[in-house]
């Protein structure tokens, strides 16, 4: 291991930052410095421009992916090397375009979650769709985490590394009792093949595609969707946009609040001013009139 590295890794953990986090800021860091061939002590703003160009002309990532390049790279040189150039103005975000996601209906969901053939996947993708947790939350809750006396499900360290509480829907408990009598889990509620690990995202995601093929929904489906489909059945349902803040453990409202495009009951069954113009005038009573 580099002095370098043992740097970055040291500095990752100071921070507690997420185990994924420094799996990504590493391997960024590794291919930044890999493309030059030299140590990223040796670098500097050109060659990060250069980079840069490089992934999204050469490699035609998507934004998000550059973003992620570039956020390894700020940590890099602002947090471990300390250089003395501006960072932000050096290494410039990559713009993301605001696409609005695929919205399941109610019977979609219940059409979806009915052709999920293994119970262990069909009650994963419920909890996401239940309590609204990413599927990284959802795969890693283990039984104490499961409340039934206040009704609720303890997130234990979401993104962020956050504790939340959700609601635990009493439909969910029976088919969580349903699933405990007949899997009998031990450390993890969903384990998965390797011993002492929970199952893997990946394994649910290809679940998830093949009871979307069965189910012939034309929509796309995926764990996340599901989380969507429940902060927005919510919002049309009359919740508040600060439960559902909490529920889902955004950090800003604002976040959540991208919701409101989504809730065509709340967008889409407003009126539009163009049926004030085909309305009929109101008739207004003479009061000098004489009566009838």
């Amino acid at each position: 291991m580099t002095p370098l590295r043992r740097r970055v890794i040291e500095e990752m953990q100071i921070r507690n930052l997420a185990p994924d986090t420094q799996r990504t800021y590493l391997q960024q860091i590794a291919l930044f410095a890999r493309h030059f061939g030299k140590s990223p002590e040796l670098l500097g703003p050109a060659e990060i421009r250069a980079y840069q160009l490089h992934l999204t002309q050469e490699r035609k990532l998507s934004a998000s992916s550059v973003s992620v390049a570039v956020a390894a790279l700020r940590f890099l040189y602002k947090t471990v090397l300390k250089r003395d150039w501006n960072v932000d103005d050096n290494v410039p975000t990559c713009r993301r375009p605001q696409h609005l996601p695929v919205v399941l209906s109610r019977d979609e969901v219940r059409r979806f979650l009915d052709a999920v053939e293994m119970l262990k996947h069909r009650v994963i993708l419920t909890v996401c769709y239940a309590a609204g947790l990413r599927v990284s939350e959802a795969v890693r809750l283990t039984a104490a985490a499961i409340d039934s006396q206040r009704m609720v499900i303890r997130v234990e360290e979401g993104k962020g590394r956050k504790d939340r509480y959700v609601m635990l829907s009493p439909v969910l408990l029976d088919l969580l009792r349903s699933y405990w009598r007949t899997a009998r889990p031990k450390e993890w509620l969903f384990p998965g093949d390797l011993p002492g690990q929970p199952i893997s995202a990946l394994a649910v995601d290809a679940a998830c595609r093949k009871a979307r093929r069965q189910s012939d929904i034309n929509k796309p489906v995926t764990p996340h969707l599901l989380r969507h489909a429940f902060a927005v059945h919510l919002l049309e349902a009359g919740t508040d946009l600060r439960t559902i803040q909490l529920l889902l453990g955004h950090r800003n409202l604002s976040t959540t609040a991208r919701y409101l495009r989504l809730a065509t009951n709340k967008v889409c069954a407003t009126a539009s001013p163009l049926d004030a113009l085909r309305a009929p005038p109101a008739t207004i009573a003479d009061p000098l009139a004489a009566p009838a």
